[in-house]
């Protein structure tokens, strides 16, 4: 087993590496906007309907209030699993790489729906596959394929709830922002697919418009995300103790902390036992008894993590 020393976690803090991240992250999601912005307001003549079987939320968010936004974490928080592990099965598809290295995508993501954590070492070995993976390729070609692989692979793992809140905040006239270490590239597209404002996430540099297999700074997980967050609302003029933020994982807890109103979405273990001390509000998607708990609709998904649950546990006992 010393060949997953990587799934290990280690601790991490906020480094010079995270705040270049964060700002980068941040650049890259402002510049992006604009375009997101015009397909917003496009939507707004005709607005998705929101889950009628979503939580109502009578207090929040305030309709009007432009000095709020909303922060949503990705991976297993607005979509079944992990973005990369999908974006990674539509290049194999269209023969980027080999079999071998489909099935390391493969057991990452296993891990990660087996264990329902995001380790730092853990996702950042998943994104440097994919940085060799991208070398040398354009910018522009990935973001076609990308919007191929989101149709694909993605959409139907939208966790319905998780969309009906961050179309609340839509509602009431605010920004909202995914935030997440899947690539910039990946996170504007799924951003855009659901009408959201734009996207917070890892930037790998590129030059002349073609991928050179290296990041701006480090992967947008944990304290790279609060700074990524804290960058955008000053560069915004946002009040971030009328803002929002969602996650599942207590590896976000550096944002989720950050604003006034932290939602604790599918969380693991640690979060949710750091959320229940500091009565943050909590939302569960995944299964039939644990949204009983809380009141809330889970049918949708049920299926697709019991069998990917399955799957993990299959390639666990092959693996031994």
């Amino acid at each position: 087993m010393a060949a997953l020393g990587w799934l290990t976690p280690r601790r991490r803090s906020a480094t010079a590496r995270s705040v270049l991240a964060g700002e980068a992250a941040a650049e890259a999601a402002r510049k992006s906007s604009q375009e997101l912005e015009e397909l917003e307001a496009a939507r707004a003549a005709e607005p998705d309907s929101p889950d009628e079987t979503a939580p109502a939320e009578p207090e929040f968010p305030v309709p009007g209030d432009t000095k709020a936004a909303a922060f949503f974490d990705l991976d297993n928080t607005v979509m079944q699993g992990a973005a990369i592990f999908h974006f990674g099965r539509g290049l194999y598809k269209r023969k980027f790489f080999e079999r071998q290295e489909l099935f390391r995508f493969a057991w990452q993501q296993a891990w990660f729906r087996l264990a329902g954590v995001e380790d730092p070492e853990h996702m950042q070995d998943a994104r440097d596959s994919a940085l060799s993976i991208v070398k040398g390729h354009k910018v522009s070609e990935l973001m076609t394929i990308g919007e191929e692989i989101y149709d694909e692979y993605m959409a139907e793992r939208i966790w319905p709830g998780t969309r009906a809140l961050a179309q609340a905040h839509l509602d009431a006239g605010q920004k909202v922002w995914l935030v997440t270490a899947a690539p910039i590239e990946t996170a504007t597209i799924i951003a855009r697919r659901l009408g959201l404002t734009g996207a917070l996430g890892t930037v790998a540099e590129s030059h002349d418009g073609v991928y050179t297999g290296r990041l701006v700074g480090e992967p947008l997980h944990g304290p790279a995300k609060a700074e990524a967050v804290r960058a955008l609302a000053a560069a915004e003029g946002l009040d971030l103790t009328r803002c929002a933020a969602y996650s599942d994982s207590h590896n976000d807890i550096p944002m989720l902390s950050l604003v006034g109103h932290p939602y604790a979405i599918n969380p693991d273990a640690k979060l949710r036992k750091h959320a229940r001390e500091r009565d943050w509000r909590l939302r569960d998607y995944r299964t039939g008894r644990k949204a009983a708990k809380v009141g809330i609709p889970a049918a949708a998904g049920v299926g697709a993590l019991a069998g990917g649950t399955a799957a993990a546990l299959a390639l666990h006992r092959r693996r031994r």
